[in-house]
């Protein structure tokens, strides 16, 4: 089971599968996707990603998952993460192994707990990640460690996924709740641009998608300055008070 709350802006997806250590099958991703869309469309400005218990997610449930239809589910959900409008942060509760890490590398900042480590024991199971996982896994994490992960099949605790950068704070959920309701509180055009931008750094910089993304930009860094929320920022520190940003 999944479950989705959404409390002063900030949207919480959980992984309910205490029983199978919150690893995904097919309906698990697609629910995923589902419950991210359901919280932004009733207005969440942030999305925190959990898991209940001890683990993150234990990876993909491979006693349902040999077969295309998981695989083309599992990455459908990724990318879907990747490329929501919103920040999404990954509470990384416990372990993060094989789409665990893959899902907590979806999201856009990471708050480790002391005892979450991050694992992609692919070579051990026959299997492999797609090279988005693997870019984006080099990108924050640096090649020495995604190479220890990816050949070694070696794990990287907390404190040495937060020295490398792959994690941005070791914490538990309440401090990934405490920095998503910061965050909520920004200009929510600001964030989408700026989150856009960071992401089109893990891209292939060639080929026709390439220029639809520069034009998406330029729209979106124009807006940010042309909006609602510019004049709103301004006021506000003339009254010496907190804006209140509406995305606009």
């Amino acid at each position: 089971m999944i479950t989705a709350e959404l409390h002063d802006g900030v949207g919480t997806v959980t992984l309910r599968r205490a029983e199978r250590r919150n690893a995904l099958d097919l309906d698990h991703c697609r629910a995923m996707t589902a419950h991210a869309d359901e919280l932004l469309a009733e207005g969440a400005r942030v999305l925190v990603l959990t898991g209940e218990g001890s683990v993150f997610c234990a990876g993909a449930d491979l006693d349902h998952t040999h077969n295309d239809e998981f695989r083309t589910a599992l990455y459908d959900t990724l990318h879907h993460v990747h490329g929501l409008p919103v920040p999404v942060i990954a509470a990384v509760n416990g372990p993060a192994v094989g789409a665990g890490t893959q899902l907590a590398l979806a999201a856009d900042l990471r708050v480790a707990a002391p005892t979450a480590f991050f694992s992609v024991p692919t070579a051990g199971n026959g299997l492999a990640v797609d090279p988005w996982t693997v870019r984006r896994l080099a990108l924050l994490a640096g090649g020495g460690p995604a190479r220890a992960l990816l050949l070694g099949c070696e794990r990287l605790d907390a404190q040495r996924a937060h020295s490398v950068g792959l994690a941005d704070s070791v914490g538990i959920l309440d401090d990934a709740l405490a920095w998503a309701a910061r965050i909520a509180a920004l200009a929510p055009l600001s964030l989408r641009y700026s989150k856009h931008a960071l992401n089109a750094l893990f891209e292939e910089p060639a080929g026709p998608e390439h220029s639809v993304r520069e034009a998406l930009l330029e729209k979106e860094f124009a807006a940010c300055w042309a909006s609602e929320d510019v004049a709103e920022a301004r006021q506000a520190r003339q009254e010496r008070r907190t804006p209140q940003f509406r995305g606009r």
